[in-house]
């Protein structure tokens, strides 16, 4: 039998770390970014050392990023320091203790201008601050000599912290019509489903067959707009999803550019023999069979 596996989760505060915490049958360090801080060297190679010498099984899953989209745009600094320079110092710290890295990513980093879905080798070229820190991020991993996976996923949402579901459901219950941008391409992304994914990679990197290391996609099945997706709330809602009426992002102006296209290919995936996401659809309707007391306002 193989020693159990145990996961050190940076940023295991946010809505991701929450979610594989609370994953039955896993061993879980989650702490938040107040407990370890990634812009800490110090505290960084201390947490990595500590999980070294405690776990025959190590893996560190990082779900810390500044993920603040239009705020980046006048926050570069602080940006750049949790989403590029923090995984930096965090994959040299996997590296020289021989500890796998997963490192979690977005659907940004893509200019969003294709019209099929994205693969992870496709060419990048962010348009926004978010997604340039994020793929600084990505390079500063798979640059750092650690056995490190990137897993790039998109519109996450969850039972904890703040999203487009709850959002929508809180809006659900104080307008009578609400308009939605309808020209945004991608899929939504339950952290229930993404949580059990990055156990299941974790579990096969640090086992006797692990997958080539390398950067896989992972999200919802299929593909939706935002206002397709806010119409499906209403709908777990029990409200006419024709309230939500449809613009353009054009309508909507925001301080980032948002990729008109993201939707990411699952393909790598399931090429490295990890169970395949199912469809967006599907797994909203399973987000509140589980939790829908904490969507609803």
């Amino acid at each position: 039998m193989s020693s159990p596996l145990t996961i050190l989760v940076p940023g295991g505060s946010g809505q991701l770390g929450r979610e594989l915490a609370a994953l039955p049958g896993v061993s879980v360090r989650a702490p938040g970014s107040a407990e370890l801080d990634l812009t800490s060297a110090g505290a960084v190679i201390e947490a990595v050392t500590a999980l070294a010498a405690s776990s025959a099984r190590p893996v560190v899953v990082n779900a810390a990023a500044y993920t603040a989209v239009d705020k980046a745009e006048t926050d570069q600094g602080r940006a750049f320091a949790v989403n590029a320079d923090g995984p930096r110092v965090l994959a040299a710290a996997c590296s020289s203790r021989g500890v796998p890295l997963i490192h979690v990513s977005t659907d940004y980093v893509f200019p969003g201008d294709a019209d099929k879905p994205y693969e992870p080798g496709d060419p990048v070229g962010p348009r926004s601050v978010y997604g340039l820190t994020k793929l600084a991020g990505e390079d500063a991993v798979l640059g750092s000599g650690a056995r490190a996976w990137v897993v790039r996923t998109s519109w996450v949402y969850g039972a904890h912290g703040k999203n487009f579901v709850k959002t929508m459901a809180r809006l659900e219950s104080q307008r009578d019509t609400l308009s939605v941008v309808d020209d945004q391409v991608g899929t939504p992304t339950w952290t229930g489903d993404l949580a059990a994914g990055l156990v299941a990679l974790a579990e096969a990197v640090t086992g006797d067959a692990a997958p080539e290391a390398r950067v896989l996609h992972c999200t919802g099945g299929g593909e939706t707009t935002w206002a397709g997706f806010a119409r499906a709330v209403f709908e777990e809602l029990g409200a006419d999803p024709a309230r939500v009426l449809s613009c353009t992002t054009a309508d909507y102006p925001t301080p980032a550019k948002r990729p008109a296209y993201s939707v990411l290919s699952d393909r790598a995936w399931r090429e490295s023999g990890l169970p395949p996401m199912r469809g967006w659809r599907a797994a909203l309707a399973a987000a509140f069979q589980v939790d829908g007391a904490a969507y609803r306002p």
